[in-house]
């Protein structure tokens, strides 16, 4: 791991420079196919065309200009670049930026760029950027791991996100890094106006750590986490927040807040949790429900966490979710409970008792999600091989699964928890800030939804 610190626009120097190699890897390689559209022209013996050396070289460049010259907190302007030459697996590229104009007025710095494999010149160039003006440090950042992936889910939902009016967000005990700066980088790409609730002279000593600005910030001071929660959801229950956002505390300590008789944010419906899950291998966004707030739901608390999942879909533009309910088995067995149960739940469907999508079960997660497996077993179903949500027997398996497709298949994940009268954004203590963020751009788009039903006219 590394960390980065920047170069303010007054401390750049004309003439300064920084260099990097990269030695080019068959997942690199698998990469650039992928984004640059030359599908069926990378293979590791051949040159790459065109295409790829502008991907390569736009990445290399990018990661010099964000990590090191000026570093975090650069905005990227304008560039012009003319590319030639070819590259193949094991070649190493190294990337050059020198410092060749400053603009006062605007921060902006002209920087030379210069790409090269061995002796050959792939790119040549200059690219504007305005510098930072303020000291940044990123801490424990390593090189990124490239993932191929079919959806590309949350870039997507994110570009929905543009235009919305930012949602006022308690971010509950924001006491450590990546607690703290999931919520300020969503605060950057207008996603929230964050509230931070919690000790602050922790706070601010995490804000100091991280090389991060809260000054600008409204901080509700609290004598420790549990306070911390109570006093989150007072602001939701006020209407001075509109979502609610878990820091460096247990999720108990949240959620006893949240359900609350007399002072929580309860709702007619059972509160539950669901990851909302961007994995390489599958082609369509997934969402597994639920994985961390009901361990042992009965029929009636599954049929609100269908109902909550499918609701949650749709605002994620599934018009109509493929709901699998999952079991070991794809037969009803009378000894096997979430057999019965997803039966059960499927006649529900066939009677309106849960709405907008399409249930099936029990399934086994192999026909749920892969159709070669379901023509195998001859399952004819609409669902199977093809589900939107997988719908999980009980707290414990939901969570293996999930945790499974991030760790072992390299799925992003979103975790949001529904039911309440507010969206809460429910990450783990060890989730990265993408992932933080990635939850932060669901939340956004649900409290959206619900901001627009409340403002539109009664029937």
């Amino acid at each position: 791991m590394e960390s980065y610190t920047n170069r303010t626009f007054d401390e750049l120097q004309i003439g300064e420079s920084v260099t990097r190699s990269h030695k080019l890897t068959q997942p690199d390689v698998e990469g650039l196919a992928f984004v640059s559209g030359e599908l069926d022209a990378f293979h590791a013996d051949a040159p790459h065309p065109p295409a790829a050396e502008a991907v390569a070289a736009h990445a290399l460049i990018s990661g010099l200009v964000q990590r090191r010259l000026p570093g975090p907190g650069t905005e990227i302007v304008a560039q012009q670049m003319r590319y030639s030459g070819s590259m193949q697996v094991g070649d190493e590229i190294t990337g050059t930026l020198t410092v060749r104009e400053k603009r006062p007025a605007t921060r902006e710095v002209v920087l030379d760029c210069r790409v090269q494999c061995g002796d050959t010149e792939l790119v040549a160039g200059s690219i504007t950027v305005v510098a930072p003006a303020q000291r940044i440090a990123l801490q424990g950042l390593g090189e990124p791991e490239i993932v191929l992936r079919h959806n590309d889910a949350f870039a997507r939902l994110l570009q929905r996100c543009k235009g919305m009016p930012p949602v006022p967000c308690a971010v509950v005990h924001p006491c450590d890094h990546d607690s703290l700066l999931g919520p300020l980088e969503a605060a950057r790409h207008g996603l929230i106006v964050p509230v931070l609730v919690g000790p602050q002279a922790k706070i601010r000593a995490a804000a100091q750590a991280a090389g991060a600005d809260v000054s600008g910030l409204r901080i509700v001071d609290t004598e420790h986490s549990h306070a911390a929660a109570e006093a989150a959801v007072a602001l939701a229950r006020a209407g001075e927040v509109q979502a609610l956002m878990k820091g460096s505390l247990h999720t108990d300590e949240l959620m006893a807040a949240v359900v609350a008789g007399a002072t929580g944010l309860r709702t007619a419906r059972r509160i539950s949790h669901v990851f909302v899950m961007d994995v390489p291998a599958y082609p369509r966004m997934l969402l597994i429900t639920d994985a961390a707030i009901n361990v042992a739901p009965k029929l009636r608390d599954k049929m609100d966490i269908a109902q909550n999942a499918i609701d949650l879909a749709q605002v994620l533009g599934i018009a109509q979710p493929r709901v699998a309910i999952l079991a070991a088995v794809e037969t009803v067995n009378p000894d096997m409970q979430s057999t019965l149960d997803a039966a059960a739940l499927c006649k529900m469907a066939d009677r309106g008792q849960i709405t907008g999508g399409l249930l099936d079960g029990p399934l086994a997660f192999d026909n749920a999600v892969s159709e070669a497996a379901a023509r195998t077993k001859k399952i004819e179903s609409a669902v199977a091989g093809r589900a939107d949500i997988l719908l999980a027997p009980d707290l414990e398996s939901g969570n293996m699964i999930a945790k499974q497709l991030q760790y072992l298949a390299g799925a992003d994940s979103a975790g949001i928890v529904l039911g309440a009268r507010v969206p809460i954004v429910l990450t783990s203590r060890a989730d990265s800030v993408r992932s933080r963020l990635a939850s932060t751009v669901v939340m956004a788009l649900l409290a959206d939804a619900q901001r627009r039903k409340q403002a539109a006219p009664a029937c």
